[in-house]
C-alpha cells in the first residue's frame, strides 16, 4: 500500500466517523444509516445491540427531550486489506435532571470502531467507547447537589457520573465497560486485533 493510497484511505475512515457523530446530534438517521453497514453493532453505556435498534433508540430518547452532543477531536486508522481500528478523541455531552436540577455531563474517551471496506466504501462495523474521565456541573453555580455516593461507586471512575444521571432516569447501564485501562479495555482491544489479523473469506 502506497503513501498516498494509505493517506486516502485514511481520510476516507475519517470522514465516515466524522459524519456519524453529525448526523446523530442533528437527528439526520438516513444520513446515520449511510456511515454503517447494515449489519453494524453498537455499544455504548445505555445501548448494546445492532444500529438499527440504536437508531430507534435515539429517536425514542429525542422525543422524551434528551440534550446531548458529540465533540470530536483528532483520529488514527490501523488498516489492514480492508478492514480498519480507527480510534478518534471525543466528548459526550449531556444535559439532564437530578433532584429538580439542571446538570451538565461531561464525559471525555476514544471511539473504538472496526471499520470495513465493502463494495469500495469505509463503514463502521462495530462502535465500542473507551471511557476515560467525566465530571457533572450543576447549571445554577448556587445550588447543591447530593449523589449517592454508594450509587456512585457502582460504576467505574471514567464514566460513574454519566451513568449515575442515565441510571437515574431508567437506563440499564453496564458497570462493566472500557475505560483507560484494566481488564475491559485489554479484552476489547484483544478482540479487535483479533478480528483485524483475520482475513475476510
Amino acid at each position: 500500500m502506497s503513501d498516498t493510497f494509505y493517506f486516502l484511505e485514511k481520510l476516507s475512515i475519517i470522514d465516515v466517523v466524522q459524519s456519524w457523530a453529525l448526523y446523530r446530534d442533528t437527528g439526520d438517521w438516513e444520513g446515520l444509516r449511510s456511515t454503517v453497514h447494515p449489519d453494524a453493532h453498537m455499544t455504548a453505556t445505555w445501548f448494546d445491540g445492532n444500529f438499527e435498534d440504536f437508531i430507534t433508540s435515539v429517536q425514542a430518547s429525542w422525543r422524551k427531550g434528551s440534550k446531548s452532543q458529540h465533540f470530536l477531536g483528532g483520529s488514527v486508522a490501523q488498516i489492514k486489506g480492508s478492514k480498519a481500528i480507527a480510534q478518534t478523541r471525543m466528548s459526550i455531552m449531556v444535559r439532564g435532571t437530578l433532584d429538580n436540577q439542571e446538570v451538565d455531563i461531561t464525559c471525555t474517551g476514544r471511539f473504538y470502531d472496526r471499520v470495513e471496506k465493502r463494495d469500495g466504501k469505509w463503514k463502521i462495523l462495530k462502535r465500542n467507547v473507551i471511557y476515560e474521565k467525566d465530571r457533572m456541573d450543576l447549571l445554577d453555580p448556587s445550588a447543591s447537589l447530593h449523589l449517592d455516593p454508594a450509587r456512585l461507586e457502582q460504576y467505574p471512575e471514567g464514566y460513574r457520573h454519566l451513568a449515575y444521571l442515565q441510571s437515574t432516569h431508567g437506563a440499564n447501564v453496564s458497570p462493566h465497560l472500557a475505560t483507560g485501562s484494566g481488564p475491559a479495555f485489554d479484552a476489547l482491544v484483544h478482540e479487535a486485533q483479533a478480528w483485524l489479523d483475520t482475513p475476510i473469506n
